[in-house]
């Protein structure tokens, strides 16, 4: 509505700057057209202008008293020459009236040459502050003309948009509900894909470890085989490795290890079989966590003693610090056979 209304006064204001009679620039193209139509102007100075306009003036003025002067004479001679009778009379009431005819009309002829010095003066004074104002009414009127034509354009381009996108249409309020929503998803996907990356440098670090692990243990195994093979020719080794698989048979009855698994490539799980009482037999399971690619101890995990109230937490952290494994086992087993 507001556009409407700013758009009618516009073409008002249009219609009234082009019907009113300010038209200078009218005529001054008029002034340009017939100048240049003239076949005798030539484009001089206006110095040299002023100087001929002058110099007519004065030829003029000349002219004039030339004139005046003839006719003078030849109003004299006819009278001289002419009847008495058809002549006329001519008294000093005639001439004082006269004079007094000429003084009024020099009086207000000199008025009148004041009054066009003053109209000259105030047209010179005005003229910048009117050419001013003119351009800015002529440049008011070629924006709002322009900005009707884009006022126009802008509409059409609103119904070639209606109609290419009919409804339902998004609301500003649900486009911006729309682009918060984008935006926290936009975020949750950013973290998401760190996260993946994260991973994947990780697991990219962990395969490179595990194939030189991996690359490791071949060459072990190519050196084990080279010295079974060897072992293998040589048939003192058998008895020596019943007797290992004896003493190891023993000394896992010795320490009731139950159980043994390798939960991951860098987690192993020990389950020892510990008699609190006769009554009374506990599993406890110790797991224990090593740097991925390393032998060296990163963690170890308790379990089966939550009801018993035993903090061996102190035991674990000093063996942890100096990767004795053993040590931690034997330490864990005897705090809880002591306290228990």
């Amino acid at each position: 509505m507001d556009r409407e209304q700013t758009l009618a006064k516009a073409q008002a204001f249009q219609d009234l700057f082009e019907k009113s009679r300010v038209r200078i620039a009218h005529h001054s193209q008029t002034f340009t057209q017939a100048a240049a139509d003239a076949e005798d102007v030539e484009v001089k100075d206006p110095s040299i202008i002023a100087s001929d306009v002058a110099a007519q003036i004065a030829f003029f003025r000349k002219l004039k008293f030339q004139y005046l002067e003839q006719n003078a004479k030849d109003k004299y001679v006819k009278s001289i020459v002419s009847n008495i009778d058809d002549a006329p009379i001519v008294t000093a009431e005639d001439n004082r009236n006269m004079k007094v005819l000429n003084d009024q009309r020099k009086e207000k002829l000199k008025s009148a040459k004041k009054r066009l010095a003053e109209v000259q003066q105030e047209i010179r004074v005005l003229a910048p502050s009117v050419e001013t104002d003119f351009n800015r009414v002529k440049e008011a009127s070629s924006q709002a003309v322009d900005l009707s034509k884009r006022i126009i354009d802008a509409r059409l381009a609103l119904t070639r948009l209606r109609q290419t996108y009919p409804q339902p249409r998004l609301t500003v309020q649900s486009a911006d509900q729309k682009l918060a929503t984008q935006i926290v998803e936009m975020q949750e996907l950013t973290d998401e894909i760190e996260e993946v990356t994260n991973n994947v440098k990780e697991v990219k670090g962990k395969v490179k470890g595990g194939a030189l692990e991996v690359e490791n243990l071949r060459m072990q195994r190519a050196e084990v085989e080279k010295s079974v093979k060897v072992d293998v020719d040589d048939g003192k080794w058998l008895p020596l490795y019943d007797w290992f698989t004896a003493s190891l048979t023993l000394h896992r009855s010795i320490i009731n290890l139950t159980q043994l698994d390798n939960v991951s490539d860098n987690e192993m799980r020990l389950i020892y079989k510990v008699d609190i009482s006769q009554s009374d037999p506990r599993y406890i399971s110790i797991a224990f966590i090593f740097v991925p690619g390393t032998r060296q101890l990163a963690a170890v995990q308790v379990g089966g003693i939550e009801d018993l109230d035993i903090d061996v937490s102190e035991i674990i952290d000093a063996h942890v610090q100096v990767n004795d494994v053993q040590g931690v086992v034997a330490a864990v087993i005897a705090r809880i056979r002591s306290e228990a």
